[in-house]
């Protein structure tokens, strides 16, 4: 379950001078997803959609309000317990964020190796999710021998190998092409059978179209639609 009360997000620009008054991020933002739901996340750029996935995935406190991600109030949470909650949540990042000195396997391996999960388990489970994705023949290669679309398809297998309670991702088929698209979008739905809930920030308003699922969209940092 995801809930957001109220929640709001004032950003002081680090180079701006000391007296100058906060920008306003996200204002108002209150909305509920049961655990297994989907939703669209959507918004021109600079409307407030990433600001928003930052809070979920615990990169962002917001500056007031409430959030509850999968049943834990996140405020005034140790920093044990935060990263504990993290490795239930798998993030799609727009620029991908591998590692560059690790091969693609060993970037999708890393979630499940820092859960302490066996190796055996962890070749089983890494070598289906990159054959899935379509680089069973890459997984040794390094994120600067890939292309863009192969590196995001590591990214997305990265987030799904541990079978998060909690999927995001932001533009996650930005790089991809339509049948790539079409297979990520296989797995999201079928993630959110299994009780993963899921939030998706795309502008592809085709795909919206294409698997309708209820939308949150926001605009000027403000939600305007939810459902």
């Amino acid at each position: 379950m995801l809930r957001f009360d109220d929640v709001w997000l004032d950003y002081q620009h680090p180079s701006g001078p000391r007296d100058a008054a906060p920008i306003e991020v996200l204002r108002d933002i209150s909305f509920e997803i049961p655990a297994g739901g989907f939703r669209w996340l959507t918004g021109a750029s600079g409307a407030g959609k990433t600001s928003l996935l930052k809070i979920m995935y615990l990169a962002q406190l917001p500056s007031g309000g409430k959030v509850n991600l999968l049943g834990t109030d996140i405020a005034g949470l140790p920093r044990r317990d935060s990263a504990l909650l993290r490795r239930r949540i798998g993030v799609v990042y727009q620029d991908f964020r591998l590692l560059g000195h690790l091969s693609a396997y060993d970037n999708v391996a890393l979630p499940m190796r820092l859960g302490h999960r066996g190796e055996d388990h962890v070749r089983a489970d890494v070598e289906e999710i990159l054959q899935w994705v379509g680089l069973a023949t890459k997984m040794h290669c390094r994120p600067a021998e890939m292309s863009g679309g192969e590196q995001q398809r590591v990214a997305i297998a990265r987030a799904v190998v541990s079978r998060p309670k909690l999927f995001l991702a932001d533009e996650p088929t930005g790089n991809l092409d339509d049948e790539q698209a079409e297979r990520l979008m296989v797995l999201i739905t079928a993630l959110s059978r299994l009780g993963t809930t899921v939030v998706v920030a795309t502008h592809n308003l085709r795909l919206v179209g294409r698997y309708p699922a209820p939308v949150l969209a926001i605009e000027h940092g403000r939600l305007v639609r939810n459902g």
